[in-house]
């Protein structure tokens, strides 16, 4: 079984930066790709930006320029670099993996919220 853990959230002032991790554990081998989304109170939730193992990932076309998606294949951790954050970014980060044969994304980790004060 596959196992995610997000960290790296906080509070920042806007034009600021975080990193948040995603770190996988457990049957890593079965991970396809490993997808970000986020979701602001009453508000659908939104894709970020997906990466699998062996290509340069792909983010949001809305996001693009200031946000960035890496991996650390030798970690088993994905990386989403933000910089110049906005207000509009305030959300519940999730990572979500595709595992094997599952036919979706349906492992999820717990959340990190990001708060990003005007």
């Amino acid at each position: 079984q596959v196992q995610l853990v997000e960290s790296g959230g906080g509070m920042v002032q806007a034009g600021g930066s975080l990193r948040l991790s995603c770190s996988a554990s457990g049957r890593t081998s079965r991970i396809y790709s490993i997808r970000w989304f986020r979701q602001a109170p009453e508000k659908d939730r939104e894709f970020v930006a997906t990466i699998n193992w062996s290509d340069s990932g792909y983010v949001a076309d809305s996001l693009k320029g200031r946000f960035t998606i890496s991996r650390d294949n030798a970690k088993m951790t994905v990386y989403l670099q933000m910089n110049n954050l906005k207000p509009e970014d305030t959300a519940v980060y999730y990572c979500a993996a595709f595992e094997q044969g599952t036919g979706g994304y349906n492992i999820w980790g717990q959340g990190t919220q990001v708060t990003v004060s005007s």
